[in-house]
């Protein structure tokens, strides 16, 4: 099935754009309509920083310090 990932793209007629504290975020409307609400935070334990992505789609997916499971 879909799952959630960050990565550099550009736009497509297909996505949704969002931009929060000026950061661009795109999301095809197809997963937005069965993930959403799609929630994206920074996380920074000292041990672990990057981003944790949660959506009804996975419970809690993160990117960050070289990796990525999402």
């Amino acid at each position: 099935g879909p799952s959630l990932a960050l990565a550099l793209d550009e736009p497509k007629e297909t996505d949704q754009v969002f931009a929060v504290d000026g950061i661009t975020f795109l999301v095809d409307n197809d997963l937005m309509a069965q993930a959403r609400p799609i929630n994206i935070d920074f996380v920074d334990t000292g041990f672990h920083r990057g981003f944790a992505i949660t959506s009804k789609l996975s419970r809690n997916s993160s990117c960050g310090s070289n990796t990525c499971s999402c």
